[in-house]
């Protein structure tokens, strides 16, 4: 039987998808629910599983864009796999290999995909200086190309390749917003100490309790919440001559992935706890990072926070996610001389930056809700945990 194997809709309002690259050779044996190829949208980059076992025929070639239902390669599902005796009898000479007889292009082969390995045999590349990012660390053609570009030159190049799908819409997207909104940002500084301290005194006993660390985000997340709840107008969006008001907030959390910046979002985030902020945070970014995270846990926040400062960026001025009327940006923690009661005193102190879209939100309310957040940070026994910090962390 010839199974005809369509281009699924990765999300809503996406109609078309480029293949970035086949995992698999023409003509080989796919098993049922194997990735085949990676697939990117303007939202995401997603694999593509084989519906069912047998041969598989390519019909698309890699950098081509196809619209969703287009057939890109054909499964015959009545061919049986042949090769499994010998994969079988090669996995059993491997057990018995000896370290200095084992093939390092053989053992690259297995890690790569039938692309990648063909380049790497071709161009007698050492295992050791490839890092896979595909799947379970499995090589791609990406991978050795780049190692290939980035090789010593006696001769000034230069090295062209078509941007994705997702980097393209990013781009469009970023330029819209400054075209688009009338955005401004506005900063302050928070003194890190309570934090340091409740960190410090708990993060171990909370780990051991929801085996999620108790990191900063969490900390952010709740007092953007809470400042919520005075300055509403922060978590409102545009659509048309309309102002759109959320009784919920549905927070995004930037993360730096392998295929570009994707941005989970907590649901509900002004109803979670702090071990359930963590660990949610934890299960997306893992989820964006392995290239596992879907359209619809991408889609639909109501505000953004952005950690620049794991990179070690001192301040910055994030740009709004669209539709939404603001952003909140962390920084790294430097200890600085600040005056506390007429005295100098070093304290942990991060810069916060807010970016808001002026057309909803106005001067006073912007300043007045990174103010809030100060307070609840610099507070936080008495803001974020209503003075029973044990009863908040469910310990």
């Amino acid at each position: 039987m010839l199974l005809e194997m369509k281009v699924p809709s990765p999300g809503e309002s996406i109609s078309e998808v480029e293949i970035i690259e086949w995992l698999v050779a023409d003509g080989d044996y796919v098993h049922k629910d194997q990735s085949i190829a990676e697939i990117d949208s303007d939202k995401a980059t997603l694999e593509l599983p084989a519906e069912e076992s047998g041969v598989i025929k390519i019909l698309s070639e890699e950098g081509v864009t196809v619209s969703v239902g287009d057939v890109v390669c054909i499964i015959d599902t009545s061919v049986k796999n042949k090769n499994k005796d010998n994969i079988v009898s090669e996995e059993k000479k491997d057990l018995t290999a000896t370290p200095e007889n084992i093939s390092i292009n053989k053992v690259k082969i297995n890690k790569a995909t039938p692309l990648a390995s063909a380049i790497i045999n071709e161009h007698d590349i050492s295992a050791e200086d490839l890092k896979g990012s595909g799947e379970a660390g499995k090589i791609t053609k990406n991978d050795v190309l780049n190692l290939i570009n980035s090789g010593p030159s006696e001769e000034r190049g230069q090295n062209r390749k078509k941007m994705s799908s997702l980097r393209r819409k990013i781009a469009s997207r970023l330029v819209a917003v400054k075209n688009e909104t009338a955005m401004l940002t506005t900063f302050n500084e928070v003194d890190m100490t309570s934090i340091f301290q409740i960190r410090n005194t708990y993060k171990e006993i909370f780990k051991e309790k929801h085996n999620v660390g108790l990191g900063f985000m969490s900390f952010f997340t709740k007092a953007v919440t809470k400042s919520i709840e005075e300055y509403g107008d922060v978590n409102s969006m545009i659509d048309g001559d309309e102002l759109i008001s959320h009784n919920y907030v549905d927070i995004g959390i930037a993360v730096s992935a392998p295929k570009g910046l994707m941005v989970p979002v907590l649901r509900n985030a002004e109803k979670m706890g702090f071990a359930q902020i963590e660990s949610e945070i934890k299960r997306l970014a893992n989820k964006a990072r392995d290239g596992k995270i879907t359209i619809d846990e991408m889609t639909g926040g109501t505000f953004t926070i952005t950690n620049g400062g794991v990179f070690g960026s001192m301040l910055s001025t994030p740009i709004i996610n669209p539709p939404q009327s603001a952003i909140l940006g962390m920084h790294n923690i430097v200890e600085r001389p600040v005056v506390v009661e007429g005295k100098i005193v070093i304290r942990p102190i991060m810069y916060v930056a807010l970016s808001y879209d002026h057309r909803v939100i106005d001067g006073r309310e912007s300043v007045g809700f990174l103010c809030k957040i100060k307070e609840c940070l610099e507070n936080p026994k008495e803001f974020l945990f209503a003075n029973n910090v044990s009863l908040s962390l469910e310990l």
